[in-house]
């Protein structure tokens, strides 16, 4: 089974790496980007093949090491 994690910033936590993204695609005449938001894409090959226990394995996972909960959401999607 494969899980694909994304995890993006929360709202309200500022992303400078968001704001370079933005302020270079501007200056690469890229006009109409109002605003640009950073995160990380993680793919996990899973040797589980109940879906259930190898949802709440990753979830686990996130919040003990792949996302910061204090200022990061994940979501999982399982293959």
């Amino acid at each position: 089974m494969k899980a694909r994690i994304h995890v993006t910033l929360k709202n309200g936590v500022l992303d400078p790496q968001g704001k370079a993204i933005e302020h270079a695609l501007s200056n690469m005449g890229f006009g109409g980007v109002d605003g640009a938001r950073q995160g990380k894409y993680i793919e996990l090959d899973l040797n589980e093949t109940d879906k259930t226990k190898a949802e709440a394995a990753v979830d686990e996972m996130c919040r003990k090491l792949i996302a910061n909960t204090v200022i990061e959401n994940y979501s999982i999607e399982l293959e």
